[in-house]
């Protein structure tokens, strides 16, 4: 899986790349290079990224609630108290 998102990566920039060197030549084509290529990075290799690298994680240690607000204090203030 971490080959295929650095694979979709690199070609997603190739294919943008190769969109703006071809610009002058042919306007047409290489908007569509650059449309898919961009497609392909946002659309495609970021989601990917994400499951792979968030899976097993839980949600709720990321969320901004009360008692992680709390935990937020507590640890602050233990640091500020072991200067």
């Amino acid at each position: 899986m971490k080959y295929l998102i650095i694979v979709l990566v690199l070609a997603s920039l190739g294919a943008i790349g190769y969109g703006f060197s071809i610009q002058e030549e042919q306007l047409a084509l290489s908007h569509k290079y650059i449309g898919f290529g961009t497609v392909g990075l946002f659309l495609v290799a970021m989601p990917l990224f994400l499951i792979h690298y968030s899976r097993g994680k839980k949600m709720k240690d990321y969320m901004l609630n009360e008692e992680n607000i709390h935990k937020m204090r507590n640890w602050e203030k233990q640091k500020d108290g072991k200067k």
